[in-house]
């Protein structure tokens, strides 16, 4: 009638439609066009159609989705249609059981494993990750697995004791010595020298050599005017 207003819940009316619809929210992301076809639903906006849960489009029409042994049918309305149950990996058309190995489980996906904490992958197994005497086992199972001690560093498949030479202090690293000279000391071989600073200059930034002190420039071993 002429001066009706539409009700202000008109769009909630037309959601609840849409969901409340056959197969809405779960059709497939095809459309048809002409006559609604078996196992399909038409669109609420314009023409077409869309397939229901469980069928894709063939041509114009809607054909069962074949949901292999060990499977369900995918949530997504796109693809093949059908998922693999967790412990289960797709395998050509089918779904095959995942081989766990020892001290591994399956990961949050539920079709891949991995080692369990203090267990590396090696091929399709996992190996014992080997600690050494003062070292402790690594957050990441990559690498090594394992990391040394305060005061110790990695040397092949051992820890060795960081041997801080006099003017040095120890620095927890995962290469190089494992010490670095004081301040004023630079390293030499496995001993730190004291730094000889020449006139007109003064430590960098590192502690551990020395630059000219404007307005003087380096040359060879001293310090000349710009």
């Amino acid at each position: 009638m002429r001066g009706m207003r539409r009700p202000c819940g008109y769009p909630v009316f037309l959601l609840l439609l849409a969901l409340l619809a056959p197969g809405a929210g779960t059709a497939s992301a095809q459309t048809g066009a002409g006559p609604v076809p078996k196992n399909a639903t038409a669109l609420l906006y314009g023409d077409g159609w869309t397939c229901n849960r469980g069928y894709r489009q063939d041509g114009e029409r809607c054909v069962a989705v074949k949901v292999p042994a060990h499977a369900h049918a995918a949530e997504a309305p796109y693809g093949r249609g059908w998922d693999c149950d967790r412990g289960y990996r797709r395998v050509d058309e089918g779904c095959a059981a995942i081989a766990l190995p020892a001290n591994a489980y399956l990961d949050s996906s539920g079709d891949h494993w991995e080692c369990e904490r203090g267990y590396r992958r090696v091929d399709e197994a996992c190996a014992a990750i080997r600690v050494p005497e003062h070292g402790y086992l690594a957050r990441s199972s990559y690498g090594s697995g394992w990391e040394c001690e305060r005061g110790y560093r990695a040397t092949d498949d051992a820890c060795v004791a960081v041997q801080v030479p006099k003017n040095g202090h120890y620095v927890h690293s995962s290469y190089g010595a494992g010490w670095k000279c004081n301040r004023g000391y630079r390293a030499e071989s496995a001993a730190c020298i004291a730094v000889a600073i020449p006139a007109n200059a003064h430590l960098d930034h590192t502690g551990n050599d020395w630059e000219c002190t404007p307005p003087y420039r380096k040359e060879r071993n001293g310090c000349v005017p710009l």
